[in-house]
């Protein structure tokens, strides 16, 4: 009998509408929204159903509001998964999904963790570009010959590692791939996640983090930055700190769950990222996605059939 894995998708999964019919049809749901309203004394969850778009992507929203929607979909889904993991923001969710840290709390910490995120790098200075078509160390070694900062900051899957870093070296790298038949897009963002100009927001997240009370997460998180499953709380909050200014390691946590048995990935919230990565990580291991409400059977079909 395999193992179930229940992941979490993180910014960029947003659409406004989501949440609205899992809200409407079950009372779990409605709660979880409910709950986050009090939390940040604002209504999150109108933002979610209704928009506008402009202010759900902004990262201080986006945050709260993709967390909310994944753990609202968690509590309807009613299942407690063999382990979790989450893609940047994402992990958030996984440990909420863990018990490592309370809902309220979680929605506090990603509002502060996406202010702290945009405040770091002003508007434009920035940017962010998917390099398609290239392996991992031609990526690292263009971004090495590279003046200015610029890395890779999502291992995403074989193919797709996204850079970081200062607009100018983004863009220089960008066309260098295409001497070597790669493909560099652009990405849509407000700032550059998970590289080293990300440090002040590494550095004002972490008093934050101390505040809160973690707990041993009930089952293993596959955190980010480390490609391996966090045991305790003290090393789950450790991780969430790293994580800010440091690549999201997301094949090699893949690959890692399946070498531990893992024989069925759950994506749970908007969009289906995720369950494309995955399946170009390993095409052998299913994933289902669970989104809404009409997606409710086939997942728990799924998992049915994976526990035999």
């Amino acid at each position: 009998m395999g193992k179930i894995a229940f992941v979490f998708p993180g910014q960029g999964s947003q659409k406004v509408g989501m949440g609205k019919a899992t809200a409407e049809q079950f009372a779990v749901a409605k709660e979880t929204f409910d709950a986050a309203d009090a939390a940040l004394g604002e209504s999150l969850s109108t933002l979610c159903f209704e928009g506008p778009e402009e202010d759900l992507k902004l990262t201080a929203n986006t945050q709260p509001a993709v967390l909310t929607n994944s753990v609202a979909l968690l509590r309807v889904l009613d299942v407690t998964p063999d382990v979790a993991a989450g893609h940047s923001l994402g992990e958030y969710s996984a440990h909420v999904c863990a018990g490592t840290i309370g809902f309220e709390d979680a929605v506090r910490l990603v509002r502060a963790r996406g202010r702290l995120m945009q405040d770091a790098v002003p508007v434009g200075e920035g940017a962010m570009a998917a390099i398609l078509k290239l392996e991992d160390a031609q990526v690292e070694q263009l971004c090495e010959q590279t003046d200015g900062i610029v890395e890779p900051v999502n291992y995403n899957s074989p193919g797709q590692v996204v850079i970081a870093g200062e607009a100018a070296a983004v863009a220089a790298v960008g066309e260098k791939v295409k001497d070597l038949k790669g493909r560099a897009m652009p990405l849509p963002v407000s700032a550059p996640f998970h590289c080293q100009m990300m440090k002040p927001a590494e550095e004002g997240l972490a008093p934050v983090l101390r505040e809160i009370a973690f707990s041993a997460p009930s089952l293993p998180v596959y955190c980010n930055v480390d490609a391996i499953a966090v045991a305790d709380g003290d090393a789950a909050r450790d991780a969430l700190i790293r994580q800010v200014s440091r690549p999201v390691r997301w094949t090699a946590s893949v690959r890692k769950m399946v070498d531990d048995g893992v024989s069925l990935f759950v994506e749970i919230g908007a969009g289906a990222a995720l369950k494309g990565m995955i399946k170009r990580i390993d095409k052998s291991v299913p994933t289902v996605n669970l989104r809404g409400p009409e997606d409710l059977d086939a997942v728990r079909e799924a998992i049915a059939t994976a526990r035999g």
